[in-house]
């Protein structure tokens, strides 16, 4: 995986995200703490959680968090809100629109576009931290979130891939930091034919990558988030 070019890629065909942070957001009317469902007329579906301790004057740090096959947004925000309150994180959980992420069914393009819809309404009304502009993923979500998190290195400043599957970029934009987490018995995607191939594979293209294993199945546990977070220089309220 070479390194991409000075003229980036273009398109949700490439995984490229054309929403960023805008200072502008701090003097528009923000959300309210608490969960934002994307309404029918969003062009997205999922759920926005604004933390109980977000002052709109500060930037926040913030995570895009990717559901396994057959999962939903608001199962997502399940797995993340508690811990996502703890530490003061924005979290946007999008649903992909078939049973699983575009990548697995027909290629990059109709899911970025719904994310990239609901990341550039986000950043027009809260205030993110762009040094702390997290993707985050579990399962075929892990391996989504390597994807277009190595796709838009110029917008995530971390990659927390949690029991990924494979990693399929359809660009390669940046150097942003990864982590990936995975369970020694995970029977859905094995540890050995999956995390244990990706991590050297990213390591030897020069990605600053932390590799942890820890015992259990395919799993996201409490434990495993706040690791997370405070790996990507996040700490608690």
């Amino acid at each position: 995986m070479a390194q991409a070019s000075e003229r980036l890629p273009e398109g949700y065909g490439a995984g490229r995200f054309t929403a960023r942070p805008r200072r502008s957001a701090a003097n528009a009317q923000p959300y309210p703490p608490g969960e934002h469902v994307a309404p029918p007329s969003a062009g997205w579906d999922g759920v926005l959680l604004v933390p109980a301790s977000y002052v709109h004057a500060r930037p926040a740090p913030f995570m895009l968090a990717l559901h396994g096959a057959t999962g939903t947004g608001e199962r997502m925000l399940g797995r993340w809100r508690e811990t996502a309150e703890a530490f003061g994180m924005v979290v946007l959980c999008p649903s992909s629109e078939t049973r699983t992420w575009d990548v697995l069914i027909g290629g990059y393009g109709s899911d970025v576009a719904r994310i990239d819809t609901a990341l550039r309404e986000l950043f027009a009304r809260v205030n993110v931290d762009p040094a702390h502009c997290l993707i985050e993923g579990f399962s075929d979500g892990a391996s989504y979130a390597l994807g277009l998190g190595l796709a838009n290195g110029d917008l995530f400043t971390h990659i927390l891939a949690n029991s990924p599957g494979f990693c399929w970029p359809p660009s390669l934009v940046g150097l942003p930091r990864i982590l990936i987490t995975h369970g020694t018995q995970d029977q859905v995607l094995p540890i050995n034919a999956t995390s244990r191939m990706l991590a050297p594979q990213l390591q030897f293209n020069g990605y600053d990558l932390t590799y942890h294993e820890f015992e259990g199945g395919h799993q996201l546990t409490p434990e495993i988030m706040a690791l997370s977070l405070r790996w990507a220089g996040i700490e608690q309220r």
